[in-house]
């Protein structure tokens, strides 16, 4: 596909392709790549913010096969989640700011998932069938880290695997992680021992009516918001869940892109 020709909105521009050029992996298995890369990571981004299937990718692009190939290799060889740290690294630094993060918001979504099958649960609290995301931002709401997981369990389990699961260069400054109250409990003695971290609960107010702001958690609540923009994430269609993870960095790649090279 022709790139002086436009494409599609979801693909990227030179600069924000001049960007991540250099952090795709260049080979498998010896054998050099023979798609086109920049079309191929264009069809990701497609896939993520129409939401459409694998298979109704549009011709413009390469076989879906082969764009799901490699897609899938990502999730698995860590790819997306270390090109996910580099850009909201940058957007960090072109703010002002230091690299890593010294404080943090976790939160979860409990979506629906599909007949794809897999790992999936309910939770009774929200009445989802299906699985969660946790999410780790930063005051920014820049996506630190994600991990999907059953449904069926509970926050305070969900976070201690988000957090043990983040990586290690952030808890080189972070201190400090605000959570709802879903977090409250022994998850807030755990944190201090494992991370020497404060897990500070914001909670709301007994005698407020109706909608309320809520200090640092409406950041992360404006993150999933960004996430809800690409249709691929309204539902987990994905079998495996490291491939549902891969969807919400794909999904946060392409919202960091815009912030450092603004379309236009």
């Amino acid at each position: 596909m022709s790139h002086k020709q436009g494409g599609y909105a979801s693909d990227l521009s030179d600069g924000q392709w001049a960007i991540i050029e250099g952090e795709l992996p260049k080979a498998s298995c010896g054998r050099p790549i023979e798609i086109d890369l920049r079309s191929a990571v264009n069809g990701m981004f497609y896939v993520a913010r129409t939401g459409c299937q694998w298979d109704n990718l549009p011709h413009e692009y390469p076989n879906h096969n082969s764009v799901y190939y490699h897609y899938r290799k990502w999730c698995r060889d860590g790819t997306w989640e270390r090109i996910n740290g580099l850009l909201r690294r940058q957007v960090r630094q072109a703010a002002g700011r230091e690299a890593e993060p010294s404080a943090a918001i976790i939160d979860s979504q409990s979506v629906k998932t599909c007949e794809a099958g897999g790992a999936r649960g309910y939770d009774a609290g929200k009445r989802v069938k299906g699985r969660k995301r946790h999410i780790l931002v930063d005051t920014m709401g820049n996506v630190l880290h994600v991990v999907v997981h059953s449904a069926a369990l509970q926050d305070r389990d969900g976070a201690k695997l988000v957090l043990t699961d983040a990586p290690h260069t952030l808890w080189q400054r972070l201190k400090r992680i605000w959570a709802d109250g879903g977090y409250r409990g022994q998850l807030v003695q755990w944190v201090q021992a494992q991370f020497a971290a404060l897990l500070d609960i914001v909670l709301r107010s007994d005698t407020t009516v109706g909608f309320e702001v809520l200090p640092k958690r409406w950041i992360v609540e404006r993150s999933l918001a960004w996430l809800g923009r690409y249709r691929r994430l309204s539902k987990d269609y994905e079998h495996h869940l490291e491939h549902s993870e891969g969807m919400v960095l794909l999904a946060s790649i392409h919202h960091l892109l815009k912030r450092l090279q603004p379309a236009g």
